[in-house]
């Protein structure tokens, strides 16, 4: 069993460069599928996300070639099936984004169920309603979602709910369907203008990503590319917070600042100082961080997955904070690791109420899911006192060499490996 040993209380000085997004490549690595010819993603992180995803690829036919260590060539002329093997499927949430690519490509697919973190029921109503909609017939059985259709046929989708999945899935099914699909309520992030953009590299016609209507026009066909993944607006976010939260001062390269402006005005509002230059932007901190009230949302509002690194930052400010969740039903359980720590938060449902306490005492804890775990590194940075985190195969789902990175900027962490027969945190 691995573990993350962080000795706290050093303040985060220096500079940092971002990955690409997980979240981005996690959805441009299956859409790849589509392509008649090689697909070269550059800006690809090193992350077991992205590794199981082409590692689906492989097993499914397809040439993955490793180029360096951030760039792959894909060609998925040579894939055979449309069922993607169940044991790495089910160990990420992302797998269902096979669908979308199998069904554009084959006019079928049968995946798993999505696995990676629990945060809750993860429906993909949304999904099977687009797919439905473009002419496919679903069946669930054992686990497996099986999608079919004679041919695709472009629609008209409304989304009940603002889903990225959705968006992103009847995107990629829809770039070869034939006439228009029109998504309207879609979802904004970046991550689903750079799929867009990728496609449209690969010679699809799609318009309107990152408004609330997406119009996609099908192709016959999409051929090779080289493409470049933007950089991880999350990452990004994760040592904006870590930088303000152990006062320290740091500079974040490669980002896409207007990506990271929700973020930003929360740092600002709590009394850290955000400069922002073209591709980066440096955070500082002097003093205790005042309180705030944030609300996740779906972009351009504050994003879920900063939700427990910016709760973990207001345990220790001035006066009582108010976190409001929009998107996940389990996202507070990391506040029970924090309660480890000498954290005063009480949760509410989907509200935490955070009472600022002077300092945290490290503490033996758990990441119970991958943005749960980020907010322990950070916890354990701005503890007094050694911090063990335990399941940090969560954390190494999302974030590059993070050990190397946070270790950069002055922090004491080290990663040991311990026997699996000594009792793991409860």
């Amino acid at each position: 069993m691995d573990k993350f040993v962080i000795n706290g209380g050093s303040r985060l000085v220096g500079e940092v460069t971002i990955s690409g997004a997980k979240n981005a490549a996690v959805a441009i690595i299956p859409a790849a599928i589509l392509c008649d010819g090689i697909c070269r993603i550059e800006n690809v992180p090193q992350i077991s996300d992205v590794t199981n995803c082409l590692r689906i690829l492989y097993e499914m036919g397809a040439s993955v070639k490793t180029i360096d260590a951030h760039t792959v060539e894909i060609d998925s002329h040579s894939i055979h099936s449309h069922i993607v093997p169940h044991e790495i499927a089910k160990r990420m949430r992302a797998s269902y984004y096979l669908i979308g690519a199998l069904l554009g490509k084959f006019n079928k697919a049968s995946v798993a169920m999505p696995g990676g973190c629990d945060l809750g029921p993860r429906p993909i109503d949304q999904h099977l309603k687009g797919f439905e909609a473009l002419g496919a017939k679903i069946a669930l059985k054992d686990g497996m979602i099986s999608v079919e259709a004679d041919r695709l046929l472009g629609n008209q989708i409304y989304l009940d709910v603002v889903s990225v999945g959705a968006t992103i899935n009847i995107m990629i099914a829809a770039a070869k369907a034939r006439g228009l699909t029109i998504i309207e309520n879609a979802a904004k992030e970046p991550h689903i203008v750079d799929l867009a953009n990728f496609l449209n590299s690969m010679g699809a016609d799609i318009r309107g990503a990152g408004t609330d209507v997406i119009k996609i026009r099908g192709v016959e066909s999409l051929r090779g590319t080289t493409y470049s993944i933007i950089p991880d607006q999350i990452e990004a976010g994760t040592f904006m917070v870590a930088a303000a939260a152990t006062g320290g001062d740091v500079l974040i390269n490669n980002v896409i600042p207007k990506h990271l402006e929700s973020i930003s005005n929360k740092l600002i509002e709590a009394g850290a100082e955000v400069i922002e230059y073209d591709e980066a932007v440096r955070v500082r901190a002097n003093g205790r961080l005042q309180k705030c009230v944030v609300k996740t949302m779906p972009h351009p509002g504050f994003p879920t997955d900063m939700q427990p690194q910016i709760g973990t930052m207001l345990a220790v400010a001035e006066g009582t904070s108010v976190v409001s969740e929009g998107i996940w039903d389990n996202r507070f359980r990391y506040t029970e690791q924090l309660a480890r720590m000498g954290a005063d938060i009480q949760v509410n449902g989907k509200v935490a109420v955070i009472q600022g306490v002077s300092k945290l005492k490290g503490a033996p804890v758990r990441a119970n899911d991958l943005r749960a775990g980020a907010a322990m590194l950070i916890a354990g940075c701005m503890a007094e006192g050694v911090t063990e985190i335990e399941d940090i195969h969560y954390i190494e789902r999302g974030y590059e060499n993070v050990v190397e990175k946070f270790r950069s900027l002055g922090a004491d962490i080290k990663r040991i490996t311990v026997p699996s027969s000594i009792s793991k945190v409860v």
